[in-house]
């Protein structure tokens, strides 16, 4: 099935991924911003997680990934990745006992031990594509990167969920960043083409959206006009 990019919106929408503040709030990159993309609420629910896995799915199919295993970023995108790789590797041919491996990456990484048993609770294998919820600056979707590469683990493509498209503090953006590193870089969503459809559904008001302005004109890759 191809990968609808206008149902994979409405999805987002319908589920509130996006919201807003009257007051800034300090995201995971450690700047500030009036927005959040956050999809704690959908993997939350398992008919959502599956809903979402099947447009993850669709999209590396659209752009004829080759995969062997989904892994998810800890711990934001660990459930979807699990969901992901099952449903995938039940849709391959050959599926039976030890065709495929179901991964999931350590929050907090052991000190010690060989680096499968330091970064995993199951290694991925084979042909890996990392999906990540939210990038902003990329800072844990690259740590987790280079903790694969240091495993040996071979990666295809890092995936993201919603690309908040900003520029990192280097002046890079996120695909720019992990192209540096010899990684691809593919997201499903941006905040430049979310931001006004949701800002016109949930009316925060002008205040919050000169705000949003002005804090893409400081880190954005590109301008946004909301108010």
């Amino acid at each position: 099935m191809a990968f609808d990019q206008e149902a994979f919106n409405a999805f987002i929408e319908e589920n509130g991924v996006y919201g807003f503040f009257e007051k800034a709030i300090t995201l995971k990159s450690g700047r500030t911003s009036h927005f959040y993309a956050n999809w704690r609420d959908v993997v939350k629910d398992v008919w959502l997680t599956e809903k979402l896995a099947g447009f993850v799915i669709d999209f590396v199919k659209e752009h004829e990934l080759d995969v062997d295993t989904f892994y998810g970023v800890p711990e934001g995108a660990t459930k979807l990745g699990v969901i992901t790789q099952y449903l995938w590797a039940k849709s391959r041919s050959g599926y039976s006992r030890g065709s495929h491996a179901l991964a999931m990456g350590r929050a907090k990484p052991k000190d010690h031990g060989a680096p499968q048993d330091r970064f995993f609770v199951g290694v991925p294998r084979g042909k890996v594509v990392v999906i990540e919820d939210v990038t902003t600056t990329g800072g844990s979707s690259l740590q987790t990167l280079e903790s694969l590469k240091e495993a040996g683990i071979d990666v295809v493509a890092l995936l993201s969920l919603t690309n908040r498209m900003e520029k990192r503090d280097d002046g890079l953006s996120v695909q720019q960043a992990a192209k540096v590193r010899g990684f691809e870089f593919y997201h499903m969503s941006t905040a430049l083409e979310l931001l006004p459809r949701v800002y016109a559904r949930q009316r925060p008001g002008p205040a919050v959206g000169q705000a949003i302005e002005s804090e893409f004109a400081k880190y954005g890759v590109e301008p946004l006009k909301l108010v």
